[in-house]
């Protein structure tokens, strides 16, 4: 799979700092999202940003172009951010809220308490999503039994990491995400691409601490109402860069790594996890 034309040609803006994103920037984008946004929205984009003061400008810039049936509103969180992730949602026509508790999950609760849709899909603040995303989502959510869903996603290549062998990194992802949902769904869902029913969404509630896993643990707790279902269109696939892989070194050790990890937990598969308190435990899902 190659890139999108729409990523070079729309929205991977070159900015690498606050400062330089020129007014007319936000002016475009902010034209298109006065035209997809209502006061009444089906759906709520929820977003978590943590010092993303450009990486966020893309982000809702993919989202400006989000051609849907649904009425939508999207509702981003700043996360006690250190940079000028503030400033430059204060110049974007989005609902925005501050958490100074530190975390995914405080930042995520606060933004479903504060959420106006029915349904919920979940954006990461450092990747851009396709014109079509929410609504190949929608598509599964609306499901009858329904509770959670989640996609897949890709990677944008950099010096390092050619478009190939992200490709072959993405296919075994999907292959492995493939085994886990047999018995454990939940450990496929990542906030990069995810959605649910926000009233599940709030009963079960997200973990407010700062730990590992809080998508996952939100999405097995929302199990006892309904089903986590894949949703494995192309069309619905996110694009980021490749700065997890560089935690590994390279690709090769990034590749290694995965299949260790999964090889070592694949007897766990084979069944279901038991019930536990996913606030406390110590699992990351």
């Amino acid at each position: 799979m190659s890139i999108p034309a729409w990523i070079n040609n729309d929205v991977n803006l070159s900015y690498s700092k606050y400062e330089e994103i020129p007014t007319e920037v936000f002016n475009t984008i902010n034209q298109r999202l006065d035209i997809i946004q209502r006061p009444n929205p089906e759906v709520t984009i929820l977003i978590a940003a943590y010092n993303e003061e450009t990486n966020i400008l893309r982000c809702i810039a993919s989202l400006s172009l989000m051609k849907t049936a649904f009425s939508l509103e999207i509702v981003v969180v700043n996360n006690n951010s250190k940079d000028n992730t503030q400033k430059t949602l204060d110049r974007l026509h989005v609902k925005r809220f501050f958490q100074g508790i530190q975390g995914c999950g405080p930042a995520r609760q606060m933004g479903q308490e504060n959420a106006t849709g029915k349904y919920i899909v979940l954006a990461d603040a450092d990747c851009l999503y396709p014109a079509t995303y929410v609504d190949e989502m929608m598509k599964v959510l609306q499901k009858p039994g329904i509770a959670c869903v989640y996609g897949r996603y890709s990677f944008i290549p950099e010096p390092g990491y050619p478009r190939w062998q992200l490709a072959l990194l993405e296919n075994m992802k999907d292959l492995i995400a493939g085994f886990r949902h047999l018995k454990r769904p939940y450990l496929n869902c990542y906030g990069i691409s995810m959605g649910y029913v926000k009233e599940f969404g709030l009963r079960a509630g997200y973990v407010t601490a700062n730990v590992r896993g809080e998508d996952g643990r939100l999405a097995f707790d929302m199990m006892q109402y309904g089903k986590i279902a894949a949703v494995k269109s192309g069309k619905a696939r996110p694009w980021t860069g490749p700065r997890t892989l560089d935690r590994d070194g390279s690709f090769l050790k990034a590749i290694s790594n995965r299949v260790v990890r999964e090889i070592k937990r694949s007897y766990k598969m084979l069944s279901r996890e038991k019930a536990h308190d996913t606030k406390i435990s110590l699992n990351d899902h």
